[in-house]
């Protein structure tokens, strides 16, 4: 399987973080392209792919978890809690036909990242 896929993951409580907002974008020409908005669902995934794997192309791309918006909302996390804010994710596709999962494990006071499977 090749493409782009992602989600979310509350390191805190262990468990996946439903309703967060993630924007895909492409490096083009210098700038910075919008591809996709999704939102995670129950599981913390998107529905779909953010790229499926017959659109998949090489080239730089970064991934906006909109996570601040959602652990401000969260029973049990003050202002004071909060450390991290939107966070964004660039990586490269070097190889279309490869899979490429990205997820990110948060919490209100750090967030981390890595080439899933």
């Amino acid at each position: 399987m090749a493409g782009i896929t992602t989600h979310v993951l509350d390191a805190e409580r262990g468990r996946p973080v439903a309703g967060v907002r993630i924007d895909l974008s492409v490096l083009e020409g210098g700038e910075w392209r919008h591809l996709k908005t999704a939102t995670t669902n129950a599981d913390g995934r998107t529905d779909t792919p953010m790229v499926p794997p017959a659109e998949a192309k090489t080239g730089m791309y970064q991934l906006e978890f909109h996570v601040a918006e959602v652990f401000a909302a969260r029973a049990g996390t003050g202002a004071v809690d909060a450390f991290v804010d939107d966070t964004v994710v660039r990586f490269s596709v070097f190889d279309a036909k490869q899979h490429y999962h990205v997820p990110l494990l948060c919490t209100p006071g750090s967030c981390t990242t890595y080439r899933g499977s």
